[in-house]
């Protein structure tokens, strides 16, 4: 019986503790390629850690169109690499 009631006391008391899950929200999308199809994974926070999982695979990483970054203040997106050839 003192077992029935503690369970049902920590199973009540994880109830009420629990939060909704959300969503994740990152600014960068994998997109697989393969035949019949691929998949999309939004799962990134940089383009380098995009470019890593696909390595060896095949595809290429977008940017999420999808993407709200979080309130405050942000960093700017640094600048794109330009190969120049020299003249």
């Amino acid at each position: 019986m003192r077992f029935w009631l503690i369970l049902a006391t920590s199973v009540i008391g994880l109830g009420a503790t629990a939060t909704a899950a959300q969503a994740q929200n990152y600014p960068w999308c994998a997109v697989y390629g393969g035949r019949g199809g691929g998949g999309e994974n939004c799962g990134f926070t940089t383009f380098e850690q995009c470019m890593a999982t696909l390595w060896g695979m095949g595809g290429f990483c977008n940017r999420n169109t999808q993407y709200v970054p979080p309130p405050g203040p942000h960093a700017p997106y640094p600048p794109r690499r330009r190969n120049h050839s020299e003249d």
